[in-house]
């Protein structure tokens, strides 16, 4: 009797543990509310930085010092395709190690929780070339 037993009641067990994972929120099954597990929420975004604020007091960050950069303008931040970050971008007038005028380079800037993490040259696909900029 006892090798019945067993076998049954670990068969019982699995079941309840397998019905378990049947009560969530999509479940056809007819469960009162209480007993459905909630849907996980995704975390709110934190508002636009002020980009041009950190640009303006980060300079060196975007820029190097030795470029010099001049007329430096900034676009309203945005909200990164991929992750859960901001984008902008940067324009200035640069001018190379050895003083030569380069022109107007553009960069992207990658802001997550209010610090520059990132910057780099932009490139066609960032759209940089559509966004109203502000000088700093």
């Amino acid at each position: 009797m006892r090798r019945t037993v067993l076998p049954i009641a670990l068969t019982g067990c699995a079941l309840m543990l397998a019905a378990c994972g049947l009560a969530d929120s999509r479940s056809p099954l007819p469960l009162p509310d209480y007993m459905r597990a909630k849907p996980a929420e995704a975390p709110a975004l934190e508002p636009p930085p002020d980009a041009r604020q950190m640009v303006r007091e980060k300079l060196d960050q975007v820029f190097t010092a030795q470029s010099n950069a001049q007329h430096v303008q900034v676009s309203e931040a945005r909200h990164e395709l991929r992750g859960r970050g901001w984008i902008a971008c940067a324009k200035a007038e640069l001018t190379s190690a050895t003083g030569k005028l380069l022109g107007e380079e553009t960069y992207v800037i990658s802001i997550n929780s209010g610090v520059i993490i990132d910057r780099r040259r932009a490139l066609p696909e960032d759209a940089c070339d559509t966004q109203t900029y502000q000088p700093i």
